[in-house]
Order: C-alpha cells, then sequence, then structure tokens
C-alpha cells in the first residue's frame, strides 16, 4: 500500500515537472540560438562590454528588431527591387537556388494571408478504409498532376505523432474528406497528444452522417 502510494506521488510530481522542464529547455534553445544575432553587432557595443554582464534574451530583441526592419525596407518599392536581385543571384548558384526557393515556396505557402495552407483540419480515412486520421488541408494538386485526377481533389499533409513535422502528402477527392469544426490548433494539440488530449465536444448541426464538400 505505502509503495502504491509512493508510486502515484511519483508519477504525480513527473507529471508536473517534466512539461516544466521540456518548456524551460526549449525556450532556453530558443533563447540562445537568436542570442548568436549579437555576433553581427561590433564588439564595443555587445552589453557585455556596455554592462559588464551578459543579458540574456538581448539577442531575442534584435532578432525581432531585424525582423520588423526587413519588413519595413521590403514592404516599398526599392526594397522589393532589392529582394528580386537577391533572388536573381542566389539563382545561379546550382546548389543554393534549389534549397532556397524550395524553402520560400513552402514559407510563402503556410504564411501568407491569403494562402489556404493549414487552414482546415481534416479528417480523413487513412492508411486504409475504415481507419481514420487527421490531416490538415494545404491546397489543391498542380502542374501535370491535374491531367491525371478526374474530378475535385485537394492536397492534405498527413503529421505523424508526437512529431507533427514529419508525415505524408495525399491528394484525395474532395468527396472523401471531412472538414471538422475544429481549429488547427486544437488538431495539432489532439494529434501531438496522441489523442490524450482531446478538443471539447461541439454539438452536431447535422442529423446524421455527411461528407462535407470543401470550400475552394
Amino acid at each position: 500500500m505505502r509503495g502504491q502510494l509512493i508510486k502515484r506521488y511519483f508519477l504525480t510530481g513527473l507529471l508536473i515537472w517534466v512539461p516544466l522542464a521540456i518548456t524551460a529547455w526549449v525556450l532556453s534553445l530558443i533563447v540562445s540560438t537568436m542570442d548568436q544575432s549579437l555576433r553581427l553587432l561590433p564588439e564595443a557595443i555587445h552589453p557585455h562590454a556596455l554592462l559588464g554582464f551578459n543579458v540574456p534574451g538581448a539577442g531575442v530583441i534584435l532578432t525581432l528588431a531585424i525582423i520588423l526592419l526587413t519588413g519595413l525596407v521590403t514592404a516599398n518599392f526599392i526594397g522589393q527591387k532589392l529582394v528580386i536581385w537577391w533572388e536573381r543571384l542566389l539563382a545561379r548558384i546550382p546548389v543554393v537556388n534549389s534549397v532556397y526557393h524550395s524553402v520560400k515556396q513552402v514559407s510563402d505557402t503556410l504564411f501568407s494571408s491569403s494562402g489556404q495552407a493549414f487552414r482546415k483540419a481534416l479528417l480523413i480515412q487513412y492508411p486504409r478504409e475504415g481507419v481514420w486520421t487527421i490531416g490538415f488541408m494545404t491546397g489543391q494538386p498542380g502542374g501535370d498532376v491535374i491531367n491525371h485526377l478526374p474530378g475535385d481533389y485537394v492536397s492534405v499533409y498527413i503529421p505523424t505523432t508526437p512529431n507533427p513535422t514529419s508525415g505524408f502528402f495525399l491528394m484525395l477527392p474532395k468527396k472523401d474528406v471531412v472538414e471538422l469544426d475544429m481549429s488547427v490548433d486544437e488538431a495539432l494539440k489532439y494529434i501531438i497528444s496522441m489523442g490524450v488530449v482531446a478538443p471539447p465536444a461541439k454539438p452536431r448541426t447535422v442529423t446524421r452522417p455527411h461528407i462535407q464538400h470543401l470550400d475552394t
């Protein structure tokens, strides 16, 4: 009996400290990485040189300031011309050109305010009929692919759990996917927690199961 109590208390303590420790580790990693931006400044104006001691997180402020300044500069006509010139320069470097443009296409798709990437959580049957999982709509098939797909299709990303940064890319008929009344954040939490942290149930607005057609 006493052993069971000790085990229960120990597991309760783990449930408190493990999330805190992982959160602290991730934040420390992010801050230490962003602090590397201080290397862009001359040694004479580093916080250590001015104050006599290091200031954790000073690089975070500098990094955010650089990102904001970059956005302000590239928002005008001259800045856009500089971006075009920079991309043309990178296009002449074989390996860098492939990596840069691939990453840029993905980032433009994900962060564009007008894009539909990761805007909708979907319920699909995968990897076989009768087995369901959650995916995210990333757009519609393009290129020569659409010439070989009869009917309306959507592009879907199926993340793995507990690491959603890896997964599978599928192209499915619209009629075979169900749009969930669930935010992307709720769906991600559901996936990362391996189904443990389920979003709150919402009342159904229909009287029978049906496949919802997605708006393009």
